[in-house]
């Protein structure tokens, strides 16, 4: 995961209310992560709305519904998350092995109120979905069946992060956020609000 993969899902969550954690530091790449390494970023919802669980496919109107979520970034953005794909990749999924949850929950100590509290939820954020069926239902049904609770896909959030920039302000303390704003000034990016409809395909 590069930096500025996790710079834009950091910046997501941010923007949408969370506080969010990044567990270490370095990049792992000669050797297999350990538990705590195989976790990307850990978010936590101070305003969390408990009327239900959050859907499958996260955009912003469903984060209220998250409390405290682990979240893997797999910025492969020349990919689609095809059913092959998934099945020969099980890197994937390394984040959802019980030893890494079981590490993760040592970052989000129960509330008094939250005895026994509601369990970790397990985002995964990628580039895409198959469009075509049956591979995209086929894709679904996979990351359900290996425990992942909700996805985002990296267009979803450049999307809303977008509609959230404004060109007269200065990002000074975000350098995702001033280059979106840099980008707008110059019309360099057309109005999120035109591809919100086909976003939903996503």
């Amino acid at each position: 995961m590069s930096a500025i993969d996790e710079g834009i899902v950091r910046e997501y969550f941010e923007q949408n209310g969370f506080l969010v954690r990044q567990a270490r530091k370095y990049q792992v790449q000669s050797r297999k992560k350990t538990g705590d390494e195989a976790i990307d970023l850990l978010v936590y919802n101070p305003a969390w709305d408990r009327a239900r669980k959050p859907d499958f496919f996260l955009f912003a109107t469903e984060l209220p519904y998250v409390h405290r979520a682990v979240v893997a970034v797999k910025g492969w953005h020349s990919g689609v998350f095809t059913p092959t794909m998934l099945k020969s990749s099980p890197e994937i999924f390394g984040f959802l092995e019980e030893n890494v949850l079981k590490n993760a929950t040592r970052f989000f100590p129960a509330a008094p109120d939250e005895a026994g509290g509601d369990a970790l939820t397990k985002i995964l954020v990628l580039p895409s979905l198959p469009v075509a069926e049956p591979f995209r239902s086929q894709s679904v049904e996979l990351l359900k069946a290996r425990g992942v609770d909700a996805i985002i896909s990296f267009r979803s959030m450049l999307l809303d992060l977008l509609d959230k920039v404004e060109t007269n302000q200065n990002y000074t303390k975000s350098d995702t956020l001033q280059v979106m704003r840099i980008l707008k000034n110059y019309d360099l990016l057309k109005d999120p609000q035109l591809d919100l409809l086909s976003d939903r395909k996503t």
